[in-house]
C-alpha cells in the first residue's frame, strides 16, 4: 500500500466560508462522516517538526517529480451535485494517460475535511485525454484537502501523492479534532486499535475487527489486502506512508479478525487513521485520532470519543 501526505492551509478569511468535500456517485469508497465529534483541545502543544530518520511526508504539495495535480473543480456549492474533475499533468504541460495499476486502481482519491471530521476513499473514472472525474454532493461548508495517489507508468517512476485544496461554500460550522480513542464502532462492527505512531521509527499498527462480541475471521479482500489505512496529520494534512502486513493469498496472513499495516510519524503530532476493510460485499471504515510520540489513551467505549459514523455505499461497494 502506497499512502503518501501533503497539504497547503486555507487562509483564515477562506476558513470561514469555504468547505468540506462529500463525494457520492458511481466509483465512491468508504465514507466517514463524524456527526457530532467530542471537543480536543490538544492543537496548542503539537509539532509538525520531522523527526530524525522519518520519511517525508506526502500530499502537501501540488507537484512533485515532475508532476503535478490539476484540480479543474477548485470549488462547489454545497447541497448541489457536480463532478470534480482533475488530471496529472506531466513536466511537459500534458495529461497523463499512463498509470500503473497498484492496489486494483490506476489512481486513487482521498478527500478530507480539515477537521479530519470527514474523509472519503473515491476511485474516479479517467477518461482517454487524461481527465479524471466523479460525481460528488457536498453538503457541509468549510475547507478541504484533495490527494491523488499513483505511480506513473514510466521506467523508474516512484509512487506519488499531490495535495490540492478544495473548497465549498455556505455557513460554516467549525468543529475540533475528535479526542483519541482506540475503540470504535462503525455499521455495528467493532474496531480496536493496537500499537502506536512514533516519530521516526517504523511501528506496527494492529487492528481487530469484530462483531456482536465476536471476532470477523472472513474479512474480504479490499484494494488487494484486508484492509486499507490511510493516515493524516492533524494540522497540514500530511499524508503518511502506510503499508500492510501480508496479503491474501500469500499463504500466511489470515482473513481476520486483525489487520497489520507498518507506519511511521513523519514527527510528533495528533493523528487521524482510516480504517477500510470489506466484510459481506460492504466497505466499512473505522476512524481513529491518536498522537505520536505519546501513550495511547484509555480505551473508550464504542462511540464515545468517535462517535458511529454514517456510511454511504455507491458504485464500487459493490464489488
Amino acid at each position: 500500500m502506497h499512502t503518501g501526505l501533503k497539504i497547503t492551509a486555507f487562509a483564515a478569511a477562506l476558513a470561514a466560508t469555504f468547505g468540506t468535500a462529500y463525494g457520492v456517485g458511481q466509483g465512491i469508497g468508504p465514507v466517514v462522516d463524524e456527526k457530532a465529534p467530542a471537543r480536543h483541545d490538544a492543537h496548542t502543544d503539537e509539532t509538525t517538526t520531522p523527526a530524525h530518520g522519518s520519511p517525508p511526508a506526502g500530499g502537501l504539495q501540488i507537484s512533485e517529480g515532475g508532476y503535478t495535480l490539476d484540480l479543474r473543480t477548485p470549488r462547489l456549492a454545497a447541497g448541489r451535485t457536480a463532478d470534480l474533475r482533475f488530471a496529472i499533468r506531466g513536466d511537459d504541460g500534458r495529461a497523463v494517460t499512463a498509470f500503473r495499476r497498484e492496489h486494483d486502481k490506476e489512481l486513487h482519491l482521498i478527500v478530507a475535511s480539515r477537521d479530519l471530521n470527514t474523509y472519503r476513499h473515491l476511485h474516479p473514472t479517467r477518461a482517454a485525454d487524461g481527465t479524471w472525474s466523479i460525481p460528488v454532493s457536498l453538503p457541509r461548508a468549510g475547507g478541504y484537502r484533495v490527494f491523488a495517489d499513483f505511480t506513473p507508468e514510466k521506467k523508474g517512476a516512484e509512487n506519488l501523492t499531490l495535495g490540492a485544496d478544495l473548497a465549498v461554500s455556505g455557513t460554516y460550522a467549525p468543529q475540533n479534532l475528535p479526542a483519541p480513542n482506540t475503540l470504535t464502532t462503525t455499521d455495528g462492527y467493532e474496531v480496536k486499535l493496537g500499537g502506536a505512531l512514533r516519530p521516526g521509527a517504523a511501528r506496527e499498527l494492529k487492528l481487530t475487527v469484530s462483531r456482536g462480541g465476536r471476532p470477523v475471521t472472513d474479512l474480504e479482500p479490499y484494494l488487494g489486502a484486508y484492509g486499507h489505512l490511510v493516515a493524516l496529520r492533524s494540522g497540514d494534512l500530511a499524508y503518511l506512508h502506510v503499508h500492510p502486513g501480508g496479503e491474501p493469498g500469500d499463504g500466511s496472513t489470515e482473513p481476520g479478525p486483525d489487520i497489520s499495516f507498518t507506519a511511521t510519524a513523519p514527527s510528533g503530532g495528533s493523528y487521524r487513521l482510516f480504517l477500510d476493510f470489506k466484510h459481506e460485499g460492504k466497505v466499512h471504515t473505522a476512524a481513529f485520532t491518536v498522537r505520536a510520540g505519546g501513550a495511547a489513551t484509555a480505551e473508550q467505549a464504542p462511540g464515545e470519543s468517535s462517535p458511529e459514523a454514517p456510511h454511504e455505499t455507491a458504485g464500487e461497494h459493490g464489488h
